[in-house]
This record gives C-alpha cells, sequence and structure tokens, in this order.
C-alpha cells in the first residue's frame, strides 16, 4: 500500500483552491436516481469514494462521463441493488436506499461498511421510510425494502443523523403529500442536497433548521444547467490547521467562510489571526498556540469530522486542551498513533486530554480512518524529521491531490509505493459506457 514521507518543521505558506465536498456530492448523486435524464455536475471532486458512488450507479444502469462537468445518465435503472462488495467500502452507498424505493418501488441494499469509527446503524433511516409506507427484510446482511405507494407522514428522528435525514428527504419529494421530517440534520451538505432537489422541481422548505417540510411532486426531470457542488468545509478546515501547526500563513480559495464559523472561531481563540475576503479565507499563525477544549456536535457545533485534525494542533498548544466527542463512540483511535509522534493525550471514556508539549517527532504512523489520517498528516507537517503515515488510502477517500497541494503550500512530502499499488485513482476510471448508452437512448 501506498504512503506518505514527510519531512515536518516547515511553515506553510500560499494560497490553496478548495476542492467540492464528499459529503455533498455522494448524497447528490444518490439523488439523481430521482430524475431520469442527463444530470451535469461542476466541482465534483476526484476522490476514491465518488469513484465508488459513480461505480455503483454504473452497475445499477447509469453510466457517468467524467470531465470538467460530470455528465451521468438515470434514464433507466437496470438493477436495484447495492452489492457488499460496494457498500462495505463506503457507508454512503446507503444512500440509494431512499432514491432506489422512490423510484423502482423496491430496493436491496448491504447493510453499510466504511471507516471503523463506531456502529453507525440505519435504524434511523428505516424508521423513516417504513413511516412513508415502505416495509423491510433484513436477510444475510442486506436491507430488502418495497413500497408500493409512498405517503407523506410526519416523522421526528430520534437524532439528527445526516445520512439518516438525505435517505428519508429523498423518498419523501416523490411521495403523496406532504411530509414533515423533525429533528433533522442542518449540516451544510443537506442544505446542498435540498438545493439540488430543488433544482430538480421538488417542493421543499426549511433547509438549514431542525424542520423539513416537503410537498411531494409526481415527479422530477434533470435541471437545465449544470449544478454547482458546495466547497469542503471539512478540506478547508483541515488546510487552516495544517497553516496554524506549522505557523503558516495560508489561504484557503472558493470556500464558504459561511459555514465554518465554530471552527473559524476555536482557531481564533487558539491564537490564530482569521481573515476573510469573499470566498477566501487566511490562517495567520505568528505567536504561541493557545489551548481550547471543545465538544463535538451536530452542526451548527463544532464537527465532528474536524476532531482529530483538532487535536493534532492543541498537541502543541501551550496548556492542556479537553476535546469531548459526542456523535461517534469509537473515533479516538488516532490517539496513540498522535503520542507515538510525540503527543501527550490521554482518554477517559468519551473525552480526551491533551497536554500541550514544545514539539513533535518524526515516527511511523498508520491511520485507522480518514480523518485520522488527515491528523497524522498535520503533525507529521510540524515534527521534526521525517515521519513515514501508512494505510493513506483513507486519505484518497477524502482529500483530492492531497500531496499536489501540499507542495504548492511548500511542504517536504513525496507519496511511496509499497508492495501493492495505491487506491488512489481518477474518477475517469468509473467513467464507462456512458457515450454508448446516451446514443442509443437517444
Amino acid at each position: 500500500m501506498d504512503k506518505l514521507l514527510i519531512e515536518g518543521g516547515l511553515p506553510l505558506k500560499g494560497e490553496v483552491q478548495i476542492s467540492g465536498a464528499k459529503n455533498a456530492t455522494l448524497p447528490i448523486l444518490a439523488a439523481t436516481l430521482l430524475a431520469p435524464g442527463e444530470h451535469r455536475l461542476n466541482n465534483v471532486p476526484e476522490l476514491v469514494d465518488v469513484s465508488f458512488m459513480l461505480s455503483l450507479l454504473g452497475r445499477i444502469g447509469c453510466p457517468s462521463l467524467v470531465s470538467k462537468t460530470l455528465r451521468l445518465d438515470t434514464t433507466r435503472v437496470v438493477f436495484h441493488e447495492a452489492p457488499y462488495d460496494v457498500v462495505r467500502r463506503m457507508r454512503a452507498s446507503v444512500l440509494v436506499l431512499g432514491p432506489l424505493l422512490a423510484r423502482c418501488g423496491e430496493a436491496t441494499v448491504s447493510l453499510p461498511g466504511g471507516c471503523a469509527i463506531g456502529v453507525r446503524p440505519i435504524d434511523q433511516h428505516l424508521k423513516g421510510l417504513e413511516a412513508l409506507g415502505c416495509t423491510f427484510e433484513l436477510t444475510g446482511g442486506y436491507v430488502h425494502g418495497k413500497a408500493e405507494k409512498l405517503t407523506g407522514a410526519d416523522i421526528t428522528l430520534d437524532f439528527p443523523t445526516v445520512t439518516g435525514t438525505e435517505n428519508i428527504l429523498m423518498a419523501a419529494v416523490l411521495a403523496e403529500g406532504e411530509t414533515v421530517l423533525r429533528n433533522a440534520a442542518r449540516e451544510p451538505e443537506v442544505v446542498d442536497l435540498v438545493r439540488f432537489l430543488r433544482s430538480l422541481g421538488a417542493r421543499i422548505h426549511g433547509e438549514g433548521t431542525d424542520t423539513l417540510v416537503i410537498e411531494g411532486v409526481a415527479n422530477l426531470a434533470p435541471a437545465v444547467e449544470p449544478y454547482n457542488i458546495v466547497p469542503d468545509r471539512i478540506e478547508t478546515g483541515t488546510y487552516l490547521i495544517a497553516s496554524a501547526i506549522t505557523g503558516g500563513d495560508v489561504t484557503c480559495l472558493g470556500t464558504r467562510p459561511d459555514e465554518m464559523e465554530n471552527v473559524l472561531e476555536v482557531l481564533r481563540q487558539a491564537g490564530c489571526e482569521i481573515s476573510i475576503e469573499g470566498d477566501a479565507i487566511r490562517c495567520l499563525r505568528d505567536g504561541p498556540l493557545h489551548p481550547v477544549s471543545v465538544e463535538t456536535a451536530p452542526h451548527p457545533g463544532f464537527p465532528t469530522d474536524m476532531q482529530a485534525q483538532l487535536m493534532a494542533l492543541m498537541s502543541l498548544a501551550n496548556g492542556e486542551s479537553t476535546i469531548v466527542e459526542n456523535i461517534f463512540e469509537n473515533r479516538f483511535m488516532h490517539v496513540p498513533e498522535l503520542n507515538r509522534l510525540g503527543a501527550d493525550i490521554a482518554i477517559d471514556g468519551n473525552s480526551a486530554t491533551v497536554q500541550g508539549s514544545d514539539s513533535l517527532r518524526a515516527a511511523i504512523v498508520m491511520a485507522t480512518d480518514l480523518r485520522a489520517s488527515a491528523s497524522l498528516v498535520l503533525a507529521a507537517l510540524a515534527a521534526e524529521g521525517v515521519s513515514e503515515v501508512l494505510r493513506i488510502y483513507h486519505l484518497d477517500r477524502g482529500y483530492a491531490r492531497l500531496t499536489e497541494k501540499l507542495l504548492r503550500l511548500g511542504a517536504r512530502v513525496r507519496r511511496a509505493s509499497g508492495d501493492e499499488r495505491g487506491t488512489s485513482v481518477s474518477l475517469q476510471t468509473m467513467a464507462t459506457g456512458f457515450q454508448e448508452r446516451t446514443s442509443n437512448a437517444s
């Protein structure tokens, strides 16, 4: 497997272009199933997870063509199954469940896999879809769903699950009557999905709040103009912390400052100078780092996807920080690896206490999930000496052109091949059969 070799101790400086958000792209790709025809999407990030989703859509009969604008043809759905060999690699594959039930009246989806950061069950997905009129059987590791007729309902989620909100929302747009979804997730990626569905003709109100009202329509159609995926706020936050942890001066371009107020405030408290101009955010740190204590929470709280990166930063703060993880029950697996790099972190249940130190030291470390990988890269950028970060296929799932972007900021980083070929791939490798399908359909 591939690994990253990182020589730390250099302040990062310059500008970095932020890619489209992975967590917005995946549900939007699934949502194209609701509107037969050709869809066009801009700002699609070049990530392994996006390739997996395109591969899944291709297997059920929806080919794609990737260039500057992604073209996806959902005219026909040949199969309504999301098999284990795809879903096990990426739990977001479960997002096809709602759209397939709404369009085909049935769906078979393997129980999801993905990062090892907790159980993350789909019971809330099924609860909401059952309220709309779906029935389910769980056999052999698969969810078999049927829906003779979807009817609007009043649904209250037990907690604001993001993918659960998205799955129920996508089914409800084609249900008869009105659906009210309460305790819904408020994340910007959910808002982006609502905007996309509205571009197809859906009637949805309340995005950005905890209550969504959906007026079902008989059918949807692809938008005339290409849809632009929202920038990735987690990638933005990661590069801002890369600036902070190295004592650098980095500007993130093409991002959304209004979606990052909580993260930006934490960086200010940590001693960084944050300035905003339009869609650009600059992070400058030329003084000591101050300890900051946070608790992760659903949006607009501090995002769980930034917890590991902040922990790496706090390992160099002048004092003690406490980070409480309230979203996932097993998301501190990066702690032993950060400690190998010289951090001083102790775990007590869902709380981590970070004693800041003057410096970090190079080490060989192993990533366990996507955001843990990012935290190790950040720590290695600040550590003295050359670190090796192993199992970086996790990074390929969520950070487009990471090595290239870090090099442009002045980092000394190199991707090295191991015994196995790495999993970093171009979306083009998944864009097969599109031209033949579209020519046959025309």
